[in-house]
């Protein structure tokens, strides 16, 4: 590569139904440490609007690396993503799913990763879905937003994500944008 020249770009562009381009997004959290020290960072995350066919769901994308930092899937969640699409290549183990977890919880979105199957390099398949509905009114206690995890074999998989009752429920809990205090966050700016 020439001085000067743009590094490639780790990207997932997303596209609606009718084969239209809705979303390019590049992966933010490059891996330094790895063969991706040879691609230049992307410089923002997108929120688009994606027509379903059944209605309008609000998109984004973080790819591999970006789900280890919280900040992606809030900024996510602030420019109002109902969902975060998440391709992915590691191991899916018990702390990254938790991590997904985590990110789908605190923010009341669904996070839907797709992780290449056992027997690729470094990978062992366990591609999830988490609806970001822990409690639902009907039901006693904490409820398990893993609603699909598919096992180590390569396969195409369906999962459905109920949007109406992720809608209603971010309008009557408490996490996501309720209750936070930016103005106290000066600390996560400065650094």
């Amino acid at each position: 590569m020439k001085k000067n020249e743009p590094k490639p770009l780790n990207s997932v562009i997303l596209y609606d139904r009718n084969g239209n381009s809705r979303l390019h997004y590049s992966k933010v959290h490059t891996c330094a440490f790895d063969a991706e020290k040879m691609l230049s960072s992307g410089d923002d995350f997108y929120v688009e609007d994606l027509d379903t066919g059944r209605g309008v769901v609000r998109v984004g994308c973080m790819i591999c690396f970006d789900r280890e930092f919280p900040e992606s899937a809030r900024i996510l969640m602030l420019k109002g993503a109902e969902v975060i699409l998440a391709p992915n290549a590691c191991p899916m183990e018990i702390n990254r799913l938790a991590a997904l977890r985590t990110r789908a919880y605190e923010n009341m979105l669904a996070i839907a990763t797709c992780n290449y199957p056992g027997g690729h390099p470094d990978c062992n398949g366990h591609s999830t879905v988490f609806d970001g509905v822990a409690w639902l009114d009907q039901e006693p206690g904490a409820r398990d937003m893993c609603v699909f995890e598919a096992p180590e074999e390569e396969g195409v998989y369906l999962a459905e994500i109920d949007l109406d009752q992720l809608r209603a429920y971010r309008t009557d809990e408490v996490m996501g944008n309720a209750w936070r205090h930016p103005e106290k966050y000066g600390a996560l700016v400065l650094q």
